[in-house]
């Protein structure tokens, strides 16, 4: 037998939102934050990225290397950040590569979502990496950390 109260029906409801909420928090909480990555285990470190691949030059101090989808709004928002973090700092080039028309290199490079940002030292190689859009002081503090 079947015990559907409607107070048992309101707190599923409620255990639901309590969830679903904390679970948006924790997701907004990580969106976006930069996190280093270590040479040895990282993506690029593991099958490099060229310089060919990428269409560009690595910057003589890093490159900031976006994956952007065309619909994607957060990542027009994060071509402008980068883009002006970029002009700001000499030796640093940013790149954006269009996700969808670099499928092998995202599938090597383990992008899952977009816009994900990576950070590449003069070599090419990963030392950063932001899921989301990141924030300026974080970006500014890891180029400074290459410095």
């Amino acid at each position: 037998m079947r015990n559907n109260t409607p107070v048992n029906n309101v707190l599923v409801l409620i255990a639901i939102l309590v969830l679903a909420s904390g679970y948006g928090f924790y997701f907004r909480a990580r969106s976006g934050r930069l996190k280093a990555t270590t040479k040895k285990g990282s993506a690029a470190a593991a099958s490099g990225i060229s310089a060919d691949e990428m269409g560009a030059e690595f910057g003589s101090v890093a490159t900031l290397l976006q994956f952007s989808s065309a619909f994607c709004a957060p990542c027009r928002a994060t071509k402008v950040l980068l883009g002006e973090v970029a002009k700001e700092h000499p030796g640093v080039v940013h790149v954006v590569l269009d996700a969808e028309s670099q499928l092998e290199l995202v599938r090597r490079l383990k992008i899952i979502s977009t816009p994900t940002t990576l950070i590449l030292d003069q070599n090419g190689i990963e030392v950063g990496r932001a899921v989301g859009a990141p924030r300026r002081e974080q970006v500014a503090a890891a180029l400074h950390a290459l410095r």
